[in-house]
């Protein structure tokens, strides 16, 4: 438990960790930027790696790696909110923008669908209607 606690206390004094909330306001240009700079910064201390570099470089590797992957989340979460936005007001939406639920309640009849009946039904129905009797308290 110690060793890991040292471990992390080296790796915040060599790089500030990325915030997804400072990367929401930033715009898609700039997180392309980033992007670009985090993955050069990660292939340079993957050939530190090889080349047997010092320690606190193999363990910038996964900081880098986690920071790379917050930069593409908040590029993708944002894409696909601005998706929503374009496609809200369509009747029909991507398969990828509408609501998983599951595979059943899909394939699951609307509510018009459920209600229609046939001719034949709706003539029964007025000619038998459902009796109604009276129940003694």
């Amino acid at each position: 438990v110690g060793y890991g606690f040292r471990f992390r206390s080296s790796l915040l004094s060599v790089m500030v960790k990325i915030r997804a909330h400072e990367l929401r306001g930033q715009s898609k240009e700039e997180l392309m930027k980033q992007l670009e700079e985090l993955k050069n910064e990660l292939s340079q201390l993957r050939v530190a790696k090889v080349s047997g570099g010092p320690a606190s470089k193999l363990a910038k590797i996964k900081v880098v790696r986690k920071a790379i992957a917050r930069v593409l989340t908040v590029y993708n979460q944002t894409q696909k909110e601005a998706l929503r936005k374009y496609h809200a007001s369509n009747k029909y939406k991507p398969l990828d923008l509408r609501y998983k639920k599951t595979r059943a309640y899909r394939r699951q009849l609307s509510v018009t669908q459920k209600n229609k009946k046939t001719l034949r039904q709706k003539k029964r129905e007025a000619a038998f209607p459902k009796r109604k009797y009276a129940l003694k308290a």
